[in-house]
């Protein structure tokens, strides 16, 4: 299965993300039954996400990628909020930036070791042992022991997308619908599986954005499960639903 890099070389923009999903989706509705779309928005040769959009849009765009239709790739240390560190010359390994001295376009910043704890080398490798890219400054703080206990860490945000994954049929095999209507700063759409609807609704702006979200029949209500700041959950209005800014919600619909 190729990688569609269609999300990852594109502004970060609700109308442009919807042109691409909406592009796949008319794509595969040409091919046989089965055919089956896929979204990665990190790898080994494109800065890492929280780099690129900031630690909350990253946060946003890990909710899109959970749950869109079709099979997501996550970057090693996205779940974290990883980002790019800074690589002195002389510790420089990637070939293509080798070659092209004093650029600042090779692709070590976004190959660093995977910051497990706070110990020495963040638990990468032995302590005596230098590691083949330097690690990041702020391995202490981000790493994944450090966020496994924390109710509110990008790790645990995470790990409860994936669960909404495995448990609701409509997030990993429903049906993909864009929400009409919406502010130009949001992007917005449904995933149906049977009976059981949920709307992601998520702000790409830094501005409070206040979306109609029952003007085609949903309904006027439906239950936050997740937002991207996980401080809100709970039944809420949809006629006049408001985001914050760059907030993502996961809504189960009535």
């Amino acid at each position: 299965m190729p990688f569609n890099f269609g999300l990852v070389n594109r502004p970060w923009d609700a109308r442009g993300y919807r042109e691409i999903v909406d592009g796949v989706e008319a794509a595969l509705a040409k091919l046989p039954p089965g055919a089956w779309p896929n979204y990665v928005l990190g790898n080994h040769d494109e800065p890492r996400i929280a780099s690129r959009v900031g630690p909350k849009r990253a946060r946003a765009a890990m909710m899109l990628l959970l749950t869109l239709r079709g099979t997501p790739t996550v970057y090693y240390g996205d779940e974290i909020g990883m980002t790019n560190v800074p690589i002195p010359p002389e510790k420089e390994q990637d070939p293509f930036g080798k070659r092209v001295k004093g650029e600042n376009i090779g692709r070590d910043p976004e190959r660093t070791p995977m910051q497990w704890d706070a110990s020495p080398n963040a638990g990468f490798t032995a302590p005596d042992v230098e590691p083949w890219l330097p690690v990041a400054d702020d391995f202490q703080t981000v790493n994944v022991a450090a966020q496994d206990g924390d109710p509110r860490s990008t790790l645990t945000f995470t790990r409860r997308l994936l669960a909404m994954r495995r448990e609701f049929a409509a997030l990993c095999l429903g049906r993909y619908r864009p929400v009409e209507g919406t502010p130009p700063s949001v992007f917005a759409y449904e995933r149906a599986h049977g009976d059981d609807r949920y709307l992601i609704a998520v702000n790409f702006g830094g501005d409070d954005a206040t979306v109609q979200l029952d003007g085609d029949g949903r309904g006027a209500s439906g239950q936050v499960l997740l937002s991207t700041a996980m401080d809100r959950e709970g039944d809420e209005g949809l006629a006049s639903f408001r985001l914050r800014g760059n907030e993502g919600c996961v809504i189960a619909l009535r």
